[in-house]
């Protein structure tokens, strides 16, 4: 049961960020409530204020510059990112993440930075969003911060966001030439969150094939989305082929402790997570070629 709370509906940002430095203390953010009144109807979250921010308008959008990159309004829906022409053409990895995230009523609702502020390392958003270099632009009524995608969760369900501030606009770099993106993940059916889940980026050198960079990350793997450094570090400069797949598998694998709950065991998430980061990393590669 939810106990009572005062529930508030700013109509600008400027409004919403007076409210939050009003009352730091005592409030929470809710921008579509499909991951926060779950908490809060489970009991594991009390608050005196909602600051419904839904509304806010001016955060929702897609902006994208071939120079610049992609800049998502935190309060873009899920469904809105499936759709967008302009993702479809130029991050192609966002849109079949999205159309494999949840429901279509979910997706209707629920917006990006919603999502990513609940921070559940299951999530598929964090780690596409990891493997493509975001950053996230937090605000408040003392100013603003840029920090990296990668850096942004700190735990299970807890991330760097300060009290007073609102996560505004996700920010992605162009995508390289010679560059592919692959996201999987293992799930009883279309929309489930991933027992494990992977996300790669990899680009390769047009001349040999060999690979010039590489981001992976894993979901489900740890309390936060987990970057799979020691699997980049034995592809760079390689050609990847079987026996580089096998060992940034095998890496990926080793270098994780993962969560145990009724959909599987550390065990068997541990190999399951060597998979993916095979299947990612090939499929990613393939498309760079």
């Amino acid at each position: 049961m939810i106990k009572d709370f005062q529930y508030l509906a700013p109509k600008t940002l400027k409004e919403a960020l007076t409210l939050t430095a009003k009352y730091e203390h005592e409030a929470k953010i809710i921008a579509g409530g499909q991951s926060l009144l779950v908490v809060m109807k489970q009991g594991f979250l009390e608050t005196e204020k909602l600051i419904d921010i839904k509304g806010l308008s001016d955060l929702n959008y897609i902006k994208y510059d071939a120079k610049s990159g992609l800049k998502i309004g935190a309060l873009t829906t899920h469904r809105e990112l499936e759709k967008s022409s302009v993702i479809k053409k130029n991050y192609k990895v966002i849109s079949d993440m999205e159309d494999n995230l949840a429901t279509i009523q979910t997706r209707n609702w629920g917006t990006i930075g919603g999502n990513i502020c609940h921070a559940d390392p299951a999530g598929d958003p964090a780690v596409v969003f990891g493997a493509l270099g975001a950053k996230l632009k937090l605000v408040s009524s003392k100013g603003e911060r840029v920090v990296e995608m990668e850096s942004f969760s700190t735990d299970y369900l807890e991330t760097i966001i300060k009290e007073g501030e609102i996560l505004t606009e996700i920010q992605i770099p162009p995508i390289p030439a010679h560059t592919g993106v692959s996201h999987q993940k293992l799930m009883f059916q279309k929309g489930d969150m991933g027992i494990v889940g992977a996300a790669a980026l990899i680009t390769l050198n047009p001349k040999d094939h060999k690979c010039v960079e590489a981001r992976i990350f894993l979901s489900n793997c740890g309390a936060v989305p987990v970057r799979a450094k020691q699997a980049e570090n034995a592809l760079k400069g390689n050609v990847i082929d079987e026996k580089a797949l096998t060992k940034a598998a095998e890496l990926a694998s080793n270098n994780i402790n993962p969560p145990e709950d009724v959909h599987g065991t550390s065990a068997y998430r541990k190999p399951m997570a060597g998979v993916f980061v095979r299947r990612v990393v090939k499929a990613a590669a393939e498309s760079a070629r």
